[in-house]
């Protein structure tokens, strides 16, 4: 139970982060958005980011091997890591349509995936 809900603050975690570094990028598309400087979609991005830490945080405390959860520190920054790249990948495919993915991606991919695999072999 802990690692399913590890895993879900851990992707709902990622999704606000997502949008904060990106998101913008796709905002920019809106008239009213046009009009701020760098520091308004800066400041925010990093409003969008705090509700990041709130999912983030209590995702490392209750996965935490050493607060009763089920991942050692490794193997949850490499979660961490595999569910960014599945969130990012997912938001580009919808949002940022002119992005494509080449074979070289997926190999790029393939490899994370493998690192889950090794990481998490005992």
């Amino acid at each position: 139970m802990k690692a399913i809900l590890t895993i879900g603050l851990l992707i709902l975690s990622n999704t606000f982060m997502t949008f904060a570094w990106y998101g913008h990028l796709k905002f920019a598309e809106l008239k009213w958005f046009n009009k701020l400087g760098l520091l308004s979609i800066v400041l925010i991005s990093w409003g969008i980011a705090l509700f990041e830490y709130f999912f983030q945080v209590p995702a490392n405390r209750i996965g935490f091997r050493e607060h009763g959860g089920p991942f050692s520190l490794i193997e949850l920054k490499v979660l961490q890591e595999v569910i960014t790249l599945v969130v990012f990948s997912m938001f580009t495919l919808v949002f940022f349509r002119s992005e494509s993915f080449r074979w070289n991606h997926l190999v790029g991919f393939l490899f994370l995936v493998l690192a889950v695999y090794f990481i998490f072999k005992k």
